[in-house]
Order: C-alpha cells, then structure tokens, then sequence
C-alpha cells in the first residue's frame, strides 16, 4: 500500500516534476538529469529515489501533457463553428510545440512509445472527430484526414525546432491548405 509522502519528500516530488518540465521544454528528452535535479535545488540521488527510472519521470510529465492537449481538443469540440475549434486545436498545438521541445518529442513524434498508448488513442478519436465536423461543416478538404493532421503537425515541429519564431508562418500555409475550397 502506497503512503503518502512527507511534506518534505513531496517538496522535493513536486519541485523535480516543475523542474523537469521546464528543462525538457528548453533542451527535449536528451536533457541530463542532473540539470533537472540542479534545476530543482536537490541531489541526484533525490531524483532517482522518486524516479528510479528516467522513463518514470517521462511517463509523470507525459501524463500531464496528454491531458492538457485532450483538454484542448475537447474545448475545440465543444466551439460552435466546427472550423474554428479545428484551427484553434491546430494553433495551439503548434504554439505549445514551438515552446515545449518536450511536448514534441513525447506527443507529436513517438507515435510508437507504448507508454502513452491509453492517451494517445483519446487523443486519436477526439482529433477524427475534429477533422469529420470540419468535413460536415463544409470547412475542412474532404480528401483531409487524422493522419493528415498528424503529418501537418510533425513539419511543424521541424518548423518550430529550426525556426521557432516562425512557425505561425508555417501554420497559417497549412491551415489555409487544409480548407475546403468556396463554392463558385
């Protein structure tokens, strides 16, 4: 049975877990622990006493990315004109990989790691049902679909890793791509 930590050890936890999030947005997945626990102001070994292992860590930053970009896509499915909750996922799903190299690196280009297989497939149906009411709407190429999105946001990574000033330029070319053309 799990027992709650000390107030002290949680200290600790929850400084090693801001920290984290902040070097790995700044250096990606490669960044050394060490600068993740010197970040937090603890030792090494405080680090690996509350992840053992680096995976440990990347699954509790992991879980927290996950949620906030299904939060997204949940908001953008409950906009009332389906086009504009569909750009505004895509806009802010560019804009937090031009900040959070991490971001990238765990959710828009490790379509493999299994650790995030349960997330993933939420995020996979909320972004099919974006793409389908943008297509009922009118709005959205009907030629368009998830794995397009996903393939529009992984050159936006590379955008935004080369160029991360940028990358609005970027997105507004994708996005206009990606409308349906107006009846003439």
């Amino acid at each position: 049975m799990d027992r709650p930590l000390r107030r002290d050890a949680q200290r600790n936890r929850d400084a090693l877990v801001a920290a984290a999030r902040q070097v790995l947005a700044e250096r990606g997945l490669d960044a050394p622990l060490e600068a993740v626990a010197k970040r937090a102001g603890v030792a090494i070994g405080t680090l690996y006493r509350h992840f053992p292992e680096r995976g440990d860590l990347m699954d509790a930053l992991l879980e927290e990315k996950v949620a906030t970009w299904t939060e997204l896509a949940e908001e953008a499915l409950a906009a009332d004109d389906a086009w504009e909750g569909l750009a505004r996922f895509l806009e802010r799903t560019c804009e937090m990989q031009a900040t959070d190299r991490a971001f990238t690196e765990l959710v828009c280009l490790s379509h493999g790691d299994d650790r995030r297989e349960g997330g993933q497939d939420g995020i996979d149906r909320l972004v099919y049902r974006l793409v389908e009411r943008a297509q009922e709407a009118g709005r959205l190429r009907r030629d368009v679909g998830p794995l397009d999105v996903a393939l529009f946001l992984m050159a936006n990574s590379r955008v935004a890793e080369a160029e991360p000033r940028r990358w609005r330029r970027h997105f507004t070319l994708m996005l206009d791509a990606l409308r349906a053309t107006p009846p003439t």
